[in-house]
């Protein structure tokens, strides 16, 4: 894997149509080979001998290529490709005798595999591929498209738009199936590869080189673009759809994009893709809202108003008629468009000063390049709403506007951007337990999740394939309920103070949802943060001073002690952890225990660093084959993650995961197959039926279950 990797960075840095780019996808198609990846495989030998590989090395990649055919059952094409090779070896009795008879005997290997192959297929026909088919909305919104008929869109004066469920909703229903209308990778996270990438070139591995810059699949065999070794795409149609619709302007500004931030790059991404919908309302709008009405040219009111004629928008008394609510059009549907992001709310009252001084200066640097590199194709064609390859025109008058736009939306994100996230494993890859943590992976605009309102305990959870938000309901929601989503700032990772701060800080409002509403345990706070009592084990009560909540019981104890305790907890935790990451499972055991019996004196036992303990010592029990163990310690972890995250979290799922892999490959089958059945019905609510933990769990079963009856002892 590494190895692909750093051939797509060397494909990335190479010119095209030249021997190196050549190289680099051969050397890579040898990895992806090795990986079991043979279609992309495939792929990239046909990218190298579009670049010109060397006629020199042409067997040895043919041979490849034929074992890929081979290995995906395309024997005609695999047949035709050795009757190639046969035909280059004919023609070439120069090539080096040990390297020739080499390539010859693996020829003949292959050709009496395909042989094998094609009298099988008469005897067996080859069974039908089963395709999963993506989940959608069960019946989709005549109002909002992008949502199920099961909610509905309101408006209110205090807390604007929101959904509502139109009738009763259960868990795991799919409430809203959205693309984004514009997402930007983030290039800041580090995913870790532990193959040893480290020497004196620069080897460090980021999102940029494992995801799509459009559609953010995850990929070894990326695609560069031709004029920048930046942006990198999972196929060539993946980039050409980019440029013709945003890339062609953002190539020649990518260091300044990534200096500005993905909030700068993110509007003028929305922008750009503004060319290709009906804006002229947009526009006219805007120029509305702007206190200097000199920014409104004469030639842009010239063409506001032909803009408006060839859109056909009703007009009474010469104005505009406005729609009940923001976003939606005069017929009241609210659809994924520019209309509805531009109509998301920009609080540009609440903003700072300092805040707003900064985003302008970033956005009039943008334009300032943009119009130095004289390519700012902002003019849509009107007549048709299908892309059209990206042209050089000339400079638009309406650079102004397009700039305030741009302000407007980077003003808009700081409460309207949503983070799109995917699930990393974390680890060894040969760890047999599977862990995994959430990563963000890009931000984007997503106008219907945005009508969403916050609660520090919502009834919904939202998950992602590429760039798509799928929002499922997470508990039963009564017909008239709000739908609500968290931004961030949940119950059970946060205490009131500081989501009350946090939402304030960035989305500028007071929360009132039930879980702020209820009167905090002032004394004692959470029970996953709550120490308890040496003596009795109650838990801690107090500020400064801890008292035992026993009232038979007299201790007390600081909490600044506590505080330092536990401090020196965690210090020796994460030895143990770094223990068990080198492989030293014995001393990681040994110092793990320690731990636990130290929390044991003045943690409660629903305290997270119990859990982490708990969790540490299953991982290292299961690294030795000791299943009972491993789960008897999971067991425990499970119980800290409960109490926490509740019942049907998808923490909750993921542990349960892990529950039924140990009690898999501890050959418990009672048990393995109870906890796969709880674990699925979790992540259900959750997760998409495509999900890896979710497929592994029926394979799990499905395997548990073919197993032979185990045959009864004698009686006696």
């Amino acid at each position: 894997m590494g190895a692909a990797v750093l051939y797509s960075k060397g494909v990335s840095h190479s010119r095209p149509n030249t021997e190196a780019i050549s190289l680099c996808y051969a050397n890579r198609s040898a990895a992806l080979f090795h990986l079991g990846q043979y279609e992309t495989c495939l792929e990239d030998i046909i990218r190298a001998q579009s670049h010109g590989y060397p006629e020199r090395l042409q067997p040895k990649m043919m041979l490849r290529k034929a074992e890929c055919l081979v290995t995906l059952g395309r024997l005609q094409e695999a047949s035709q490709t050795i009757s190639d090779l046969e035909g280059i070896f004919a023609a070439r009795p120069t090539l080096a005798a040990s390297h020739f008879q080499v390539l010859q005997r693996n020829l003949h290997q292959l050709k009496t595999k395909v042989q094998e192959k094609e009298n099988l297929s008469e005897t067996f026909p080859a069974a039908p591929t089963k395709a999963f088919k993506d989940m959608d909305l069960m019946e989709e919104s005549e109002q909002i498209p992008s949502a199920s008929s099961s909610v509905s869109l309101r408006t209110d004066p205090l807390k604007g738009r929101y959904l509502i469920a139109t009738k009763d909703i259960l868990p795991g229903e799919i409430l809203v199936k959205e693309d984004a209308f514009v997402s930007v990778l983030n290039p800041g996270e580090m995913p870790q590869l532990h193959h040893g990438l480290e020497s004196k070139w620069d080897t460090r591995v980021t999102n940029g080189d494992l995801h799509c810059h459009r559609c953010l699949k995850h990929t070894l065999a990326t695609v560069p673009c031709d004029q920048c070794s930046y942006t990198k795409y999972c196929s060539q149609e993946c980039m050409q759809q980019a440029w013709e619709l945003y890339h062609s302007v953002e190539c020649p500004q990518g260091g300044l994009l990534l200096t500005l931030g993905v909030f700068c790059h993110i509007a003028l991404r929305a922008t750009l893709l503004a060319r290709f919908e009906d804006i002229g309302k947009v526009i006219r709008k805007l120029c509305g809202e702007i206190s200097n009405k000199d920014i409104c040219l004469p030639e842009s009111e010239t063409m506001l108003k032909t803009l408006s004629y060839n859109l056909g928008e009703n007009e009474e008394n010469g104005k505009i008629v406005e729609t009940p609510i923001p976003g939606c059009d005069i017929n009241g549907k609210y659809e994924n468009n520019y209309n509805a992001v531009f109509n998301l709310l920009p609080h540009t009252e609440n903003h700072s000063p300092e805040h707003k001084f900064l985003c302008a200066l970033s956005v009039a640097a943008l334009c300032r390049q943009l119009e130095a590199a004289s390519f700012w194709a902002l003019k849509p064609d009107l007549k048709s709403s299908k892309p059209k390859a990206a042209v050089t025109p000339a400079l638009s008058p309406e650079l102004n506007i397009w700039g305030v736009v741009m302000l407007r939306h980077v003003l808009q994100l700081q409460c309207n951007a949503q983070a799109i996230t995917t699930i990393q494993q974390t680890g060894s890859k040969e760890s047999i337990i599977t862990d995994s943590r959430q990563v963000r992976l890009a931000t984007g605009i997503f106008p219907v999740v945005s009508l969403l309102n916050h609660s520090c305990s919502p009834n919904t959870s939202v998950s992602f394939i590429s760039t798509v938000a799928t929002i499922r309901a997470s508990q039963q929601i009564g017909k008239g309920q709000e739908i609500l989503h968290c931004y961030g700032p949940h119950e059970s990772r946060m205490g009131v103070a500081e989501r009350q701060q946090k939402l304030r800080s960035q989305y500028f409002f007071e929360c009132n949802c039930p879980a702020c509403h209820e009167e905090p345990r002032a004394t004692a706070g959470p029970r996953w943060e709550a120490f308890c009592c040496h003596s009795c084990r109650a838990v801690m009560q107090g500020d400064d001073v801890l008292s035992c909540g026993n009232r038979s019981c007299m201790e007390s104890v600081s909490r600044g002690h506590l505080v330092s305790r536990l401090q020196d907890l965690q210090q020796q935790v994460g030895m143990a952890q770094k223990l068990l990451r080198n492989g030293k499972l014995e001393q990681a055991i040994h110092r793990l225990l320690g731990c636990q019996r130290d929390a044991e004196s003045f943690l409660s036992a629903e305290h997270t660093m119990v859990g982490e303990i708990e969790d540490d010592l299953a991982q290292a029990y299961a690294a030795l084959g000791d299943w009972q163990k491993s789960a008897t310690h999971l067991q425990k972890s499970l119980r800290v993650v409960e109490v926490r995250h509740g019942p049907s979290s998808i923490e909750m799922g993921h542990e349960l995961f892990k529950l039924a892999q140990i009690f898999f490959n501890g050959c418990a089958v009672p048990e393995a197959l109870n906890t796969i059945q709880k674990a699925e019905k979790v992540l259900s609510i959750h997760c998409d039926p495509w999900s890896d933990e979710i497929e592994e769990l029926r394979k799990m079963r499905s395997c548990l279950l073919d197993l032979p009856p185990v045959p009864l002892g004698p009686s006696g």
